[in-house]
């Protein structure tokens, strides 16, 4: 995953709410009822990061998804597991003296 990617993405996922945030505190109403505004702001944000923002998710989600299956295919936990098990059975043989 390329960390610029996530970076763009958080960016302009912070931007779909702050804009309309900020829009919305323009209003004399939103002034007073400030937790409204922030509602209003992240329902509009998350409409907006779903109609456009699909591009940079996907890259970001693709980036996770290939850096999780390189991490499983190096070493697996069987492989760690069965490793350690195979050196506490040549250190207790390589201790025993008969």
């Amino acid at each position: 995953m390329k960390a610029r990617s996530a970076l763009v993405y958080t960016v302009l996922r912070l931007l779909a709410f702050l804009v309309p945030f900020g829009i919305l505190m323009l209003f004399p109403i939103f002034r007073e009822l400030y937790w409204l505004a922030a509602i209003f702001a992240a329902l509009i944000g998350l409409s907006l990061s779903l109609l456009f923002l699909r591009r940079p998710l996907t890259e970001v989600t693709n980036g996770l998804a290939q850096r999780r299956a390189d991490a499983k295919a190096t070493t697996s936990d069987e492989d760690v597991e069965d490793a350690a098990a195979t050196a506490i059975a040549e250190e207790k043989r390589s201790s025993d003296p008969s």
